[in-house]
């Protein structure tokens, strides 16, 4: 569930140097598609601190998927990060749908694809396979949070979501904890199930979950966004590190 950490550490040095220069975080990179526009904008820099990606106001009819991310895009970025175009396109589309929503949000799809990637490989950790329905077969689950190796977490779902009652597991591509998911369960493929198992459904709510913490071009905010997903300064760092990583192979 972890990349090569002598990689991160290195990374996180470089992060701490640049924050302390500028007060800009890496990873804040706001890049995809516009929802009303048919063309990518550019991939994102590794560091985007002031300057936002936009475009043009000329207006265009609607598209039947105004979230579905351009396909030329989708390709050339899933060859460019080793992002399985399946997972990727969830990342994209939780990236334009909350922008859509919450415009000073700024969440990037390479933000998304970090937390993604750490916490599931994208959806395939443990032999797991994510198929064309965003599914991951078998599902993932995480440990019992019995207050082991993590957290004690008593059970909060009577084992519907995770299986287990007695105590909470993370659950799906995002891993999600039942209690975080009764909070922010959302829809994303709009089939009228918010599913943690689901990649769009769990990327959307973790776009909405890191925009509580506000503006994430900000650096205090991105680590604030980011530390709520799991309370470690290493996690912080391993999300870091990837995120760039995919903005600067994006570019």
């Amino acid at each position: 569930m972890r990349f090569d950490r002598a990689f991160a550490t290195a990374l996180a040095v470089v992060i701490a140097g640049l924050a302390l220069l500028s007060g800009l975080a890496l990873a804040v990179a706001y890049a995809g598609q516009d929802a009303s526009r048919s063309q990518p904008l550019p991939a994102p820099p590794a560091v985007v601190p002031t300057a936002v990606a936009t475009v043009g106001s000329a207006p265009q009819a609607p598209a039947v998927d105004p979230y579905r991310p351009d396909e030329t895009w989708l390709a050339t970025t899933a060859t460019r990060t080793g992002i399985p175009a399946r997972a990727l396109a969830a990342y994209a589309r939780a990236h334009l749908r909350v922008a859509d929503e919450q415009p000073g949000c700024k969440v990037a799809w390479n933000t998304i694809a970090a937390l993604g990637g750490v916490e599931s490989r994208h959806g395939t950790i443990h032999e797991s396979a994510l198929g064309a329905d965003g599914l991951s077969v078998p599902a993932i689950r995480g440990p019992a949070l019995d207050g082991g190796a993590f957290g004690a977490v008593p059970d909060t779902d009577g084992g519907i979501l995770d299986g287990d009652t007695r105590w909470d597991r993370a659950v799906g591509p995002l891993q999600f904890i039942p209690s975080t998911w009764a909070t922010w369960a959302a829809d994303g493929n709009g089939d009228g199930v918010a599913d943690p198992n689901q990649i769009d459904d769990a990327t959307l709510a973790a776009g909405r979950y890191l925009c509580h913490s506000g503006d994430l071009s900000s650096a205090d905010a991105w680590r604030r966004a980011v530390f709520s997903f799991n309370h470690s300064d290493a996690y912080v760092a391993d999300i870091a590190g990837l995120a760039n990583t995919y903005a600067q192979r994006a570019r």
